[in-house]
């Protein structure tokens, strides 16, 4: 087990969609550019992961019979890529945030996503420059497949830049991040505006009401403030 820590260096690890990212209403515009329907971001918080791309009952059968098929869903997840690169966009605030995190002297800034596009690096890179950020600042993008822990991707950035895991720290919506942090010893912030809202991740999974943050101004205060963030914009 590793005891000494060759620098002082921070890290600080965001999850995207739903997190930065605006991610419903990406997916909302393209289940919509199919003749598909979500359903209302209430209901969306609340469904199982089946049900989250699905809709929900109401809108099930009709979105089932959509994507029933190979090219069907190649052509959503097509449909998906476009509008993440050329419409998608972060929350209100954190454009900001990232920026001056990106910029935080000893701090450094990973991006842990399951984000289901076609090469997800790309499509975030372009979303990114969009709003002034450079993706090659990060010092470091890992795309986690669907089904496997965040948790591993965690460790090994971790591990890559010899940080101290008190002095690491992870960002993200859904109670998996949370349970990544927590199992590689790193501070967690929760948000609750993303893909799971307050009530299933403090009732359902039992993050701590303490470390969730209801909107993006909350997070982005939350943030600077734990880890001394100086507001440049």
């Amino acid at each position: 087990m590793l005891t000494h820590y060759a620098n002082d260096e921070r890290l600080i690890i965001f999850d995207a969609d739903g997190t930065l990212i605006d991610g419903f209403s990406a997916i909302d515009r393209t289940f919509s550019a199919n003749g598909m329907d979500i359903g209302k971001l209430e209901n969306f918080q609340k469904r199982r992961k089946l049900l989250k791309y699905l809709g929900g009952i109401k809108e099930f059968p009709v979105n089932l019979r959509k994507q029933f098929g190979k090219q069907n869903r190649k052509l959503l997840r097509a449909t998906l890529t476009d509008v993440y690169r050329d419409e998608a966009v972060m929350y209100p605030g954190l454009a900001d945030l990232l920026r001056d995190v990106l910029a935080t002297p000893g701090l450094r800034v990973a991006l842990v996503t399951r984000n289901v596009t076609i090469e997800p690096a790309l499509t975030l890179g372009k979303l990114f420059a969009r709003h002034q950020i450079d993706i090659e600042a990060f010092d470091s993008v890992a795309c986690v497949p669907l089904g496997q822990p965040k948790s591993t991707a965690f460790r090994a950035i971790r591990n890559q830049y010899l940080i101290n895991p008190a002095r690491a720290y992870a960002c993200g919506d859904e109670h998996t991040d949370y349970l990544a942090a927590i199992d590689t010893g790193m501070h967690p912030f929760m948000v609750s505006y993303g893909f799971e809202d307050h009530q299933r991740l403090t009732e359902k999974f039992g993050v701590p009401d303490e470390v969730i943050s209801r909107s993006p101004d909350e997070v982005s205060a939350r943030i600077r403030h734990g880890l001394g963030i100086i507001r440049t914009g």
